[in-house]
């Protein structure tokens, strides 16, 4: 055997192996594997998964303490732009160097570097023509304008996660996502509130996961989170805020999965959660309602009332109870609903929350099985 010579073992695989290889690297190392060889490079070009992360290009070295403050944010500004310049011809290239081959994954994440905004239109909507199943838009910048309307009227989108904080909102005339069955938003500002997400919901329709996150629905007027093939939904709101969401509505009768954070609504006109196998509850007064139930309610009055919501989850068999949803019971809640499907409750434990709720719930729990206390 031979120990002076190295083999390439990797080289000698087959090629359509090697691109599933390189699927597996970032894009920013992928892409380094080009310059090994021609046929590296000629391979790169159909990795069907990229992922643009600007934090790479815009990481920065400790402050140097010679230089003073104005100095040193002047430097730093003049670097991220240039970094900002190098990650935008980057994503071009790659995209240039991909041209029109399939395209699987498209994740593209940045901050507040300088990045041209009609760029990023273009990055879109090319891999929109070259048929992404997957896009992924992580965006903070303060952007004015409305993201493409041509990501809601994709054919081939199967999942899609939009983050866009302080970026631009999403405004929907028009949606037809036929093969969408996850969807996740995060901070993000609906142009028409309620009825932009009302919108968005009914071009879905397939959707099977539906994640909301951070969003200001308290503003709204209506929220209604309408879908009869919603299988698992994930909300999680502002906790820490005065006002609460004035109206709300669930129609999902095939929902298997829920959880749920979020201040009391005024209002629960609807909660159809039929199907409901396990849900994971974090639902709280706010500020003014906790200040309220513990030190100016002595004559025991609802301080809100969450008892349409509550009844809406009984025929749940996994429940997990955050700390102060058990004071939502105590305080917001009419009587508690008879938990007959409930075989496994764990309750999360807060020495600041009395648990006077507590002998109610595991008394309309006929059929529990597992009693689990969580600190």
């Amino acid at each position: 055997m031979d120990f002076g010579r190295s083999r390439d073992i990797i080289s000698g695989l087959p090629e359509f192996l090697i691109s599933h290889i390189l699927s597996f690297l970032t894009t920013k190392e992928a892409a380094s594997t080009s310059v090994l060889a021609r046929k590296w490079r000629y391979l790169f070009a159909f990795v069907p998964n990229l992922d643009f992360d600007d934090s790479v290009h815009l990481s920065l070295g400790k402050k140097n303490p010679v230089i003073s403050g104005e100095d040193y944010l002047e430097m730093i500004n003049e670097r991220n732009n240039q970094l900002s310049t190098s990650f935008m011809a980057f994503v071009d290239h790659v995209l240039a160097l991909q041209g029109n081959s399939p395209l699987h994954k498209f994740s593209l994440k940045f901050g507040d570097g300088v990045v041209d905004r009609f760029r990023v239109i273009r990055w879109i909507l090319k891999v929109l023509e070259r048929g992404v199943s997957d896009l992924e838009l992580d965006m903070h910048l303060k952007w004015k304008s409305s993201l493409p309307s041509k990501i809601f009227l994709s054919e081939t989108l199967v999942r899609l996660k939009l983050s866009v904080d302080r970026g631009p909102r999403i405004d929907v005339d028009d949606v037809h996502l036929p093969k969408l069955k996850t969807l996740h938003i995060e901070s993000v500002k609906f142009e028409q509130h309620g009825i932009g997400l009302n919108k968005l919901l009914s071009g879905c329709h397939i959707l099977e996961e539906l994640i909301l996150e951070y969003i200001s629905w308290c503003l709204w007027e209506f929220v209604s989170v309408s879908s009869t093939t919603l299988k698992r939904l994930t909300f999680c709101g502002e906790l820490m805020q005065d006002e609460n969401p004035i109206s709300v509505s669930f129609d999902t009768p095939n929902l298997v999965y829920l959880m749920f954070t979020d201040v009391i609504a005024d209002e629960y006109s609807k909660v159809n959660f039929d199907s409901l196998v396990e849900a994971h509850i974090n639902l709280q007064m706010s500020e003014d309602q906790m200040e309220e139930a513990r030190f100016s309610n002595s004559e025991g009055n609802l301080v809100a009332n969450a008892t349409d919501f509550i009844v809406g989850i009984c025929n749940v068999k996994i429940l997990y109870l955050a700390a102060y949803t058990l004071e939502v019971l105590t305080y917001c809640c009419e009587a508690i609903p008879l938990f007959n499907n409930l075989t496994h409750l764990t309750i999360e434990s807060n020495p600041e929350v009395a648990w006077d709720s507590l002998p109610g719930l595991l008394k309309n729990s006929p059929n529990l099985e597992t009693l689990v206390f969580k600190v």
